[in-house]
């Protein structure tokens, strides 16, 4: 399975930095062996999706509302994410969940929309430091897992210590290799055996310095970067690195709508 690197952009990127970073990447050419992804704000999704037309980089929403349409005043629903050109959605991401309140059950509820609306689902789980201390990692995550993922899901997890997001640090390998493994089990419970497809991502802190290592891994499917996404050179090496890991096998994301 080819691996997934997806760039959160979080509440960063005006319309000229966008499209800059946009056109770096897209003249770094086809990058093969991995699916890229970018997901910037949904103020310049579809200025990102028009100068990305055609190139080996997607683009994808960092959230969407449950609801197809209605009274939902600031919110984005998952067909106007398709609408203006992504692929997929981030959901459930730690900024969300504290920032928002929001629990596995309306997280759960975003990824089936996403699914009905044609957008690949990369839902986000992961325990605090505390709770990591407290030997409760494992409980946390999957629970997370089992509230927030619907059943017949066709997407991507993506397990973000929230300690590690934006902090420098990240988990020991072994730390990393046991939660992924803790998951897919948790999948194959859930889902049978279509939990055997889900492409499992790291995130927090992830850098052109240890992609090559994380990745290398069992059970890790890609990585959520956040910061280093913003950053062509930084972003073009985290891929390049991915590609030298993957498979040469097909795409399992499209452009034209969700995939495994």
């Amino acid at each position: 399975m080819r691996h997934l690197i997806a760039g959160n952009w979080k509440m960063n990127g005006l319309r000229a930095p966008a499209l800059a970073l946009a056109a770096a990447l897209r003249n770094a050419g086809p990058i093969e062996g991995c699916d890229l992804l970018a997901c910037p704000p949904a103020t310049v999704l579809a200025l990102l999706a028009d100068a990305l037309a055609g190139s080996h980089v997607m683009v994808g929403g960092q959230d969407c509302h449950a609801a197809p349409a209605g009274p939902h005043t600031g919110d984005v629903s998952a067909s106007m994410l398709r609408d203006a050109g992504a692929t997929a959605v981030i959901v459930g991401h730690s900024e969300r969940r504290q920032d928002h309140g929001e629990t596995d059950r309306a997280v759960r509820a975003k990824a089936h929309a996403a699914q009905a609306a044609g957008l690949l689902p990369i839902v986000c789980v992961g325990e605090t430091e505390q709770e990591r201390l407290d030997g409760r990692a494992d409980i946390v995550v999957g629970s997370q897992l089992l509230g927030s993922v619907p059943e017949g899901f066709i997407g991507a997890v993506a397990y973000e210590p929230v300690w590690a997001i934006g902090t420098g640090r990240t988990p020991a390998d072994t730390e990393v290799a046991d939660m992924h493994a803790a998951i897919r089990q948790v999948l194959l419970d859930h889902l049978g055996p279509d939990g055997a497809a889900v492409r499992i991502l790291y995130g927090g802190s992830v850098k052109a310095a240890n992609v090559a290592s994380l990745l290398a891994l069992p059970e890790v499917g890609g990585a959520l970067v956040g910061g280093a996404s913003l950053m062509a050179a930084d972003f073009i090496a985290i891929a390049r690195a991915a590609s030298t890991l993957s498979p040469p096998a097909a795409s399992a994301l499209s452009k034209d709508g969700a995939g495994a």
